[in-house]
């Protein structure tokens, strides 16, 4: 079984490291008969486009092993995700993006699963790939991800999808899932199971959104609107009316929640629910406050229904999101 897996410039060198260690240690316990199985006997091969070694985001080398050839057979592309600051201009570069993408379109109608992780699904996006199918990326990169590709049903807080011969990890570290997923589906899941426990890889991970920002930095250029956000920040333990927000403003409601919508694809009291679960996460995180008072700082009375919206909008309860998350100093015996 061979997976093929495509590097670039600035990707992170662990990408790399990290799947071909737990496709190693997958034949290593086959061979040892751990799974009661026959041998797993995968192998891989890093390939670049045109053969030469490529410099990882950190700016190591990584050797390859030849060069990519959209043509040549694979059980497996594994598609290394690009670590950059800037998207946009990552997939302006047309002749690398192009490249990409018909290889990947070529290997997917030859039936090879097609697996990338991060702002990888990006490149499965401007394939053409995904349309109509559903996806994760970086929870970070959702928005920007959402309004690029319409046509695609982005599940930003998954950690693994998979769908028609398609695999979508969530964030950075999720290539480790996707590893395990691609030895189940060329070894077994007795195999992947071995190899996952391990590696003490958590196969049954949580979401993404409990790890999230769920708001996007101001990336608008709509002064109304930012003069509301920081309206609402500033009372947001206060009661919130849109009226009132609009008056102080001199705009109608109607207006308003059309410059938010266009703004930031939300309107504003969904904006405000939003704003509110980011501020309790990071009270949560100091745990300097009960979770009633937290409720308060953040503008609720009613503690049932601020952990209802808490839960739906981070999966986590808050009980549970401060213990995976709370910050613990080394000198409180933490």
């Amino acid at each position: 079984m061979l997976i093929r897996i495509w590097v670039y410039d600035g990707i992170l060198a662990s990408g790399v490291a990290g799947p071909t260690d737990v496709f190693a240690a997958a034949n290593h316990l086959a061979a040892r008969g751990v799974a009661g199985g026959a041998p797993a006997g995968l192998k891989w091969s890093v390939e670049s486009l045109d053969g030469a070694p490529v410099r990882s985001a950190s700016g190591r080398s990584i050797a390859v092993d030849g060069k990519i050839d959209p043509r040549a057979r694979a059980d497996a592309i594994l598609l290394t995700a690009p670590f950059v600051a800037d998207m946009a201009a990552f997939i302006g570069n047309r002749t690398l993006v192009q490249a990409l993408v018909e290889a990947l379109r070529h290997q997917h109608a030859k039936g090879a699963w097609l697996a990338t992780y991060c702002t990888g699904n990006f490149l499965l996006a401007e394939a053409g790939l995904l349309d109509g199918r559903y996806a994760t990326t970086h929870w970070a990169q959702a928005g920007d991800f959402a309004r690029r590709y319409p046509r695609v049903r982005l599940r930003a807080d998954e950690i693994l999808i998979e769908q028609d011969g398609l695999l979508c990890g969530g964030a950075v570290t999720s290539y480790l899932n996707l590893a395990i997923r691609l030895v189940e589906k060329l070894a077994g899941t007795p195999l992947a199971s071995a190899t996952a426990k391990t590696l003490l890889i958590e196969t049954n991970r949580i979401g993404q959104a409990s790890y999230a920002t769920l708001l996007d930095e101001r990336g608008h250029s709509d002064k109304l609107v930012a003069q509301a956000q920081h309206r609402m920040e500033a009372t947001l333990a206060q009661g919130f009316r849109l009226p009132e927000l609009a008056a102080h403003l001199a705009v109608s409601e109607r207006t308003l929640n059309r410059r938010f919508k266009q703004a930031l694809g939300s309107g504003p009291l969904d904006y405000l629910q939003t704003l509110r679960v980011e501020v309790a996460k990071r009270l949560l995180e100091q745990g300097q406050l009960s979770m009633e008072q937290t409720c308060q700082q953040v503008g609720y009375n009613d503690l049932s229904t601020f952990r209802s919206l808490f839960k739906r909008k981070t999966g986590l309860s808050l009980g549970d999101y401060q213990k995976r998350f709370r910050q613990v100093s080394v000198l409180d015996g933490g």
